[in-house]
């Protein structure tokens, strides 16, 4: 998918861009999260690893739309060993997709077998050293949260030092849902929990000089969530961490709610320059929801995909069907990239409210309308051929590709 990507701000924190926190950058594959590099893209397949022509399949219909980054679960050994089979298929038959694998309870031998064959592991906290609740517990010793931090670290050294070697990173993903029981004792079920459950892994990873991780905090709702993300930065402020961090509303459900479930939390975090790589987390397949991602990206500015629509609501001056023809323009300007687009019912806020659009189509007389190119009106046309000639003044200008 062709992209333009956003420069990078200036120190103005009032001059209409976001600021984004600053990270160090971290690579997964052939793709970079964190830097100055541009908020990536990623999805998970729903198919069964072990199906490994399925999964080729479904990795290359994501990457083909602009998912950059796909995730593959991981459950079993049987599970990382055909992981090595796709990626071998995959370079094979198409390109080497970055891949990240989902290792969850007590996954250490899992996670050092598919760690050969991907370009990050991650990794649950609250799972990868699975605790298993004891119903007449009342608390904790600090005898027994030591000794439980001392089996942690067992058992993630070695994926650390696996990683480490191979120049291959790490996420670390807490989940709201499942946090592990001494979190729950010691801090509650809240984004406190969360957050020392990352920093607990993090620290780990640092005694070992392993620093490629991505860090994220997700929660089913969104206050939780933009709660524990906040303070997340805070606590990596304070320790002089700056590690990416990968957003998402986990869990957000399926159509019109869901996305906007998940623009709520994302876009928010987004827009105060927290974020450096989101999923849109639907119950559809997972096509649906890279165009999702771009256009929050898009609405931020964040990162251009598409053309941008600048439309009126419309009201009693408009002088045609506004909702049509935004459809007629949309259906024969949608394939192209970086312009902006105006379609604009009358003239009385038309030229005005489109200053920034590169192309204007705004209502004149009834039966005619005035295109625009940026502020200058340059012919008035039948509304008949309207979106005829939008195109061809575009073609004039060179920034015509075709479909």
């Amino acid at each position: 998918m062709q992209t333009i990507d956003k420069p990078l701000p200036s120190l103005n924190l009032f001059d209409g861009t976001i600021h984004r926190r600053k990270t160090r950058p971290v690579k997964i594959g052939n793709i970079t999260i964190g830097g100055n590099n541009p908020v990536v893209v990623q999805s998970m397949i729903n198919e069964d690893t072990l199906d490994v022509s399925a999964s080729v399949a479904a990795i290359r219909r994501l990457h083909e739309i602009g998912c950059e980054i796909v995730r593959v679960t991981v459950p079993s050994l049987a599970h990382a060993k055909a992981v090595g089979e796709i990626k071998e298929q995959l370079i094979k038959t198409y390109q080497n997709v970055p891949l990240v694998a989902d290792v969850h309870h007590n996954g250490m031998k899992i996670a050092l077998e598919v760690a050969k064959h991907v370009d990050k592991v991650r990794i649950n906290p609250g799972l990868y050293v699975f605790e298993k609740p004891k119903l007449d517990r009342t608390d904790y010793s600090d005898k027994e949260f030591a000794e439980i931090g001392d089996k942690i670290r067992e058992t993630l050294e070695p994926l650390v030092i696996s990683l480490r070697d191979q120049g291959k990173a790490m996420r670390i993903g807490v989940n709201h849902g499942s946090l592990a029981e001494r979190m729950l004792f010691t801090y509650g079920d809240t984004p406190e929990g969360m957050v020392e459950s990352a920093i607990e892994f993090i620290k780990i990873c640092e005694s070992l000089d392993f620093r490629n991780l991505i860090v994220s905090m997700k929660a089913s709702r969104v206050p939780v969530m933009l709660s524990a993300y906040r303070l997340m930065v805070k606590r990596m402020d304070e320790l002089g961490m700056d590690y990416p961090l990968h957003l998402g509303v986990t869990e957000a459900g399926d159509g019109e709610y869901g996305r906007i479930k998940s623009t709520a939390g994302i876009g928010t975090l987004l827009a105060e320059g927290i974020g450096d790589t989101i999923r849109v987390s639907l119950t559809e397949a997972p096509e649906k929801e890279i165009p999702v991602c771009y256009s929050i990206l898009q609405s931020l500015g964040l990162r251009k995909t598409m053309v941008e629509y600048v439309a009126c609501p419309s009201c009693g001056r408009t002088l045609f069907n506004l909702e049509e023809v935004l459809h007629k323009v949309r259906e024969a300007t949608k394939h192209l990239t970086g312009l902006d687009i105006a379609v604009m019912g009358c003239i009385v806020n038309g030229p005005g409210e489109m200053a920034d659009a590169d192309y204007g189509y705004v209502g004149k007389q009834p039966g005619f309308i005035s295109l625009y190119r940026g502020k200058e009106e340059i012919k008035k046309v039948p509304e008949t051929e309207g979106v005829e000639e939008l195109i061809n003044l575009i073609k004039a200008d060179g920034r015509w590709v075709e479909p």
